[in-house]
């Protein structure tokens, strides 16, 4: 067998245990609804893959070009505007309204080309400004708007679902959004387009200089994550009935998303996930507790929990874990194996080379 061939057949072993992890976890999740069955506990699986969806859209933009957006609402308070308006005006009602969420990512993809073509023009940190502002213009115009429904908000059709299972159908919606995200977002990060962003990332003029199109790129990412949040901006819509200027608009929408990004880990498609999976559960199990609800409360933990990471964690917990099972394996072995010389005697890799050696070579 070919040095080749053993190479693939150890990288085949090695991510046996990746690909088994990931069955296990598919498997979990699937069977979340139907071991889980109390309204609510059931609840928390379908706003935590909510939210798993959305920070793994954020990350599709973000986590890859190193521009911090903070205006991901406007494509999830969209997403559920426009549902809630295009089934209002047509009258769509029961399960056909679903069929309208590709309606809701063209919306979403259609306001992130004008909105990218204006904020991208400037550096990171000015980037950071100018989507809270376009995130207040549609806040505003939400609460002014008539056919908004100003301060009101709309309401959604009435779903004829059993009340005792009404979690489990927008469970699975939710949980095919959120795989379908984080394909996209591992097909990205392994193609041409992710490894320009990636270089986008590390040094934009370097990336430009070697004949990367930024502009066009991140515009690109910023279109599709735009997209996947409208999406899952319009299933949310549905799940609570309800949407409002303050709630589809929501700036703390934002900084949770950023939250669940860096505590995860930054710029990684498992840190996203996991940020959410632990952020999103224990915001709402610190609103269902007296001494926390009805208040800021919450939000100043949130808050805390921001600040430890990036302090004491700025990488967040995959990144910061890989390194430390890394230093665990590799101790009392050297980091680097030293190269040995082709063809040489086995043994003898360290030892200087003889005069005569040395003058062979050259004169070869």
């Amino acid at each position: 067998m070919s040095d080749g061939n053993l190479l693939k057949g150890d990288n085949r072993m090695a991510n046996l245990p990746k690909f088994g992890g990931l069955l296990v976890l598919a498997a979990i999740a699937l069977a979340f609804p139907q071991v889980f069955t109390n309204p609510a506990i059931s609840n928390y699986g379908v706003f935590t893959l909510i939210f798993v969806t959305s920070v793994v859209a954020w990350n599709i933009f973000s986590g890859n070009t190193g521009y911090i957006s903070l205006g991901q609402a406007v494509f999830y308070g969209s997403g559920a505007y426009t549902m809630g308006l295009a089934a209002k005006h047509w009258n769509i009602t029961g399960d056909a309204v679903f069929a309208l969420l590709p309606l809701c990512a063209a919306v979403g993809a259609l306001i992130a080309v004008p909105f990218g073509l204006v904020a991208l023009r400037v550096r990171r940190h000015t980037f950071i400004v100018l989507t809270i502002a376009v995130f207040f213009i549609f806040q505003l115009m939400a609460f002014n708007f008539t056919f908004t429904g100003s301060s009101s908000g709309l309401t959604s059709p009435f779903l004829t679902w059993p009340a005792a299972t009404y979690n489990t159908p927008f469970y699975y919606i939710a949980l095919a959004c959120a795989a379908g995200s984080i394909l996209i977002a591992w097909l990205i990060r392994r193609s041409r387009f992710g490894l320009q962003l990636r270089a986008i990332r590390d040094d934009e003029d370097r990336a430009r200089g070697l004949g990367v199109k930024t502009m066009r790129v991140k515009l690109a990412s910023f279109v599709i994550s735009g997209a996947i949040t409208a999406i899952i901006g319009a299933v949310w819509f549905f799940y609570i009935n309800q949407v409002e200027p303050q709630t589809g608009f929501n700036p703390l929408f934002d900084l949770t998303l950023a939250l669940m990004a860096f505590l995860g880990g930054y710029g990684t498609i498992s840190g996203a996930v996991l940020g959410a999976v632990i952020i999103e559960p224990l915001t709402l199990w610190l609103n269902t507790q007296p001494q926390f609800s009805g208040g800021s409360l919450s939000e100043i933990l949130l808050g805390g929990v921001f600040l430890i990471v990036v302090l004491f964690m700025p990488r967040g917990i995959i990144p910061t874990g890989g390194e430390l099972i890394t230093k665990i394996r590799s101790k009392g072995r050297p980091a680097v194996v030293p190269a040995t010389t082709l063809g040489a005697v086995p043994g003898t890799e360290g030892a200087p080379s003889s005069p005569s050696s040395v003058s062979s070579g050259g004169a070869r």
